[in-house]
């Protein structure tokens, strides 16, 4: 499959998946509170469903040694949990709370008029540049980086 093909194949399922947050209301502001105050439950199942059948999926496509549309192999990580991981989770879990979204919902936010949205997209580059920068100097917190980012061996 040539890389046109592939990028169209994306934006598709993209979009699909845009459009199943947009009418699950996951976008919204008020329902992602709401479900973090105890309030909409059915949010957890939409999550929870989601993380089951990737799990699940990702699962056999590893045990198959399926190949990706680029030829390379399908290799889930497993480590053990780490002091890292967890901060990481709380800072994501904390601008997750304070947004009312995370990178996902906020692209449909941004396509359904919500100029807000804006600003949690750059807090995004923002913190990927922050972890872009982290992980050059010390590595991506599983893996010591043997080469500088950006210089191949």
């Amino acid at each position: 499959m040539n890389r046109l093909s592939t990028n169209i194949i994306g934006l598709a399922f993209g979009a699909m998946f845009g459009g199943v947050l947009a009418a699950g209301s996951l976008h919204e502001y008020d329902t992602i509170h709401n479900m973090l105050k105890l309030e909409e439950f059915y949010v957890f199942g939409f999550m929870g469903s989601a993380v089951i059948i990737a799990t699940l999926g990702l699962g056999i496509l590893e045990s198959r040694d399926t190949k990706t549309s680029f030829g390379g192999t399908i290799a889930l990580q497993r480590s053990d949990i780490k002091a890292n991981h967890l901060k990481g989770g709380a800072i994501f879990g904390g601008g997750w709370a304070i947004a009312g979204t995370c990178p996902a919902p906020v692209l449909v936010m941004l396509t359904s008029g919500v100029f807000l949205s804006l600003i949690v997209i750059a807090g995004i580059f923002v913190g990927l540049l922050l972890a872009k920068k982290q992980a050059a100097g010390f590595g991506d917190g599983e893996h010591r980086l043997t080469n500088p980012v950006g210089k191949r061996a």
